[in-house]
């Protein structure tokens, strides 16, 4: 049931923070935030409570990582961006 959760917590955090690329926010950077540090959490527990092998579990938790944190920093860009051009 957590790997199932997992998963599903991961796979929102992507659609989550692809989204806030395509229309940032500052709530919607939050709820990725959220999202990218609760499927951390939950992949914890699960390498823990199942003894996964940590290499594997660490070098797909570390790509996901990459591309969720590229994807979060592109929309915080695309959001000062925004921000100083209304400004102007």
């Amino acid at each position: 049931m957590l790997l199932l959760a997992h998963v599903i917590i991961a796979l929102s955090g992507l659609v989550s923070s692809t989204y806030a690329v395509i229309d940032p926010s500052v709530s919607k950077l939050r709820i990725s935030y959220g999202l990218v540090l609760a499927t951390i959490a939950s992949g914890t527990v699960l390498v823990i409570s199942t003894h996964a092998k940590l290499l594997s579990a660490c070098i797909t938790g570390l790509v996901y990582i990459g591309v969720a944190l590229s994807l979060i920093l592109s929309a915080q860009h695309r959001l000062v961006t925004d921000k100083i051009k209304r400004q102007d």
